[in-house]
C-alpha cells in the first residue's frame, strides 16, 4: 500500500464498510429523504387552492375537467382532467413534475400552461405542499374523461410565448415571513396571496393580461360579475365591515347587512373557504385589513334601509308590482329573508354597485352555493315568461328601492348579462 501510512489504513477500511453498508439501504435513505406527504394536509390545501371548482364541470365528476374558461379577446380553455387517471389525467405523472406545474406553470413534456391556471399565485407554496395536494389528489377516484382541445385565437394559441409572459408577470416564489408582522398576518398574506389566488379576481389586469400591482384587490369585472375590491376603503373596500362580519361572511358566504356570497364567489366559498379553520379564516381578515385602501368608482354604494313590512312596499311602478309577485315572497318587502337569512338581501354591495351588475347576473343566471346545512339557491329568472324588459325593471326597482344608485341602459345590461361567458 504505498502512500498510505499504516495509522490511516482503519479510518480507508472503515470508509470502505460504510460505503458497502450504504449501498444495501434504499436510495431514500442513503441521500437526503424527503418527508412522507401527508394526505390530509393535501386535502386542506386542495380546498384552500379553490383546485375542484376550477377542475370540474358542471354536474361532473370532481377533478376530471371540462369547465370551459372563456377569455374575451383570447378564446376557451377547458381545465383539465388531474385525477389519477394514468391517461386522461396526471395518474403518469412524477410528483416533480406536479410540482413543476403548479409551481412554474410547465407541465410534462415542456408544455408551458395558460395563466387561467394561477401557478404565479400557488408559487407561493412550498414544493413539499404541493406534494401533499399531489398526494390527495391520488386517493380520488380515476376518471377517464378526456379534456376537450382550447380553441384560443392566435397568438395566444403559441404556448412558448408564455416564457415572455412569465419573465413580466411571475410566477412569484415562496417568501419568508415578515419578521416585523404577527404571525397571522404572514398567514394570511399566504392563503389570500397564494393558495387562494384572492387577486386573480379581485385585481384588474394589465394591457399584458399579469395582475396590476397598483391596483391590488381593488376590484374587478370576471366572467361578467364584479369581484368587489377587497382593500380597506371604507367607502368602496372593506373598511367599514367587522372583523366578525367578515369573518361569517368568507367562511358561510353570508353576513347580515352585506348580503350573501353569488356567482364566482359562491363557489369560492361553497367549496374552499367554509373549509379552512377558524384560524386561518381569522388570519385572512387580519391581513385583509392592511391592505391599503384604493377607492373604486364602480365599488360605490350607498344603501337604504326600507321600512320593514310587506305593507310598506311601494306598487307605483312597474318595477315594484313584479318585485312584489316574482322576488318579495323570498326576500320581503324590506330585502329580509323569509325561509332563510341567506335570503336577506339589505346592505348587499350588488343591488346597486357597477349599474346593478351583479344584481343583473343574478336575475339572469341565478346562483347557488354549497353550505353546510344543505345548497342555498337563487334561481335565474331567464325564460320564465319574464322578458328583458321585464327583468330590466325588477333590477331598477331594487337598486332605487336598497340604495341610492342611478340605474341606466337596464335592458342593454340584462342582454349583456345574457352574452356573458
Amino acid at each position: 500500500m504505498h502512500g498510505i501510512s499504516k495509522n490511516r489504513i482503519p479510518t480507508l477500511f472503515g470508509l470502505l464498510a460504510g460505503v458497502a453498508f450504504l449501498s444495501t439501504l434504499p436510495a431514500h435513505a442513503a441521500h437526503a429523504a424527503t418527508p412522507p406527504a401527508n394526505v390530509e394536509n393535501g386535502r386542506y390545501l386542495a380546498r384552500a387552492a379553490d383546485c375542484e371548482v376550477c377542475h370540474t364541470e358542471e354536474g361532473g365528476t370532481p377533478y376530471a375537467g371540462g369547465r370551459a374558461f372563456n377569455l374575451p379577446g383570447i378564446g376557451v380553455m377547458y381545465a383539465p382532467n388531474i385525477t389519477p387517471d394514468k391517461t386522461a389525467g396526471i395518474g403518469a405523472w412524477t410528483d416533480q413534475q406536479f410540482v413543476d406545474a403548479v409551481r412554474k406553470g410547465i407541465s410534462p413534456g415542456w408544455k408551458h400552461l395558460y395563466p387561467a391556471m394561477p401557478y404565479p399565485a400557488y408559487a407561493r407554496m412550498s414544493d413539499a405542499q404541493v406534494r401533499d395536494i399531489r398526494a390527495y389528489l391520488a386517493t380520488l377516484p380515476p376518471s377517464s374523461k378526456k379534456t376537450p382541445e382550447n380553441s384560443v385565437k392566435f397568438p395566444f394559441s403559441i404556448r412558448s410565448f408564455m416564457v415572455f409572459w412569465n419573465i413580466l408577470n411571475g410566477p412569484a416564489s415562496s417568501y419568508p415571513d415578515d419578521p416585523g408582522k404577527s404571525a397571522e398576518w404572514n398567514r394570511g398574506r399566504y392563503l389570500v396571496e397564494g393558495p387562494g389566488h384572492c387577486g386573480d379576481c379581485h385585481t384588474p389586469r394589465t394591457l399584458s393580461f399579469g395582475l396590476d400591482s397598483s391596483k391590488t384587490l381593488g376590484g374587478s369585472p370576471v366572467n361578467g360579475w364584479r369581484a368587489y375590491n377587497l382593500t380597506s376603503d371604507k367607502l368602496s373596500g372593506l373598511g367599514a365591515w367587522s372583523d366578525q362580519d367578515l369573518a361569517q361572511y368568507l367562511s358561510t358566504g353570508h353576513a347580515d347587512g352585506h348580503g350573501t356570497a353569488s356567482g364566482d364567489m359562491a363557489d369560492v366559498v361553497g367549496h374552499s373557504l367554509r373549509y379552512l379553520n377558524e384560524q386561518d379564516i381569522h388570519a385572512m381578515v387580519v391581513y385583509l385589513r392592511s391592505i391599503p385602501p384604493l377607492r373604486t368608482e364602480a365599488d360605490l354604494v350607498e344603501r337604504k334601509t326600507p321600512p320593514a313590512g310587506d305593507s310598506t312596499l311601494p306598487q307605483t311602478t312597474r318595477g315594484a308590482r313584479l318585485y312584489a309577485s316574482a322576488c318579495a315572497g323570498c326576500h320581503t318587502a324590506d330585502g329580509t329573508g323569509r325561509q332563510s337569512s341567506f335570503g336577506t338581501i339589505t346592505g348587499a354591495r350588488s343591488l346597486g354597485a357597477d349599474n346593478g351588475r351583479n344584481l343583473v347576473q343574478v336575475l339572469v343566471q341565478g346562483s347557488g352555493m354549497q353550505t353546510a346545512t344543505g345548497v342555498q339557491i337563487m334561481p335565474h329568472f331567464t325564460g320564465g315568461g319574464l322578458s328583458d324588459r321585464d327583468l330590466a325593471d325588477i333590477a331598477s326597482f331594487v337598486m332605487t328601492h336598497f340604495t341610492t344608485a342611478t340605474p341606466h341602459n337596464m335592458e342593454q345590461a340584462v342582454r349583456d348579462a345574457k352574452q356573458a361567458p
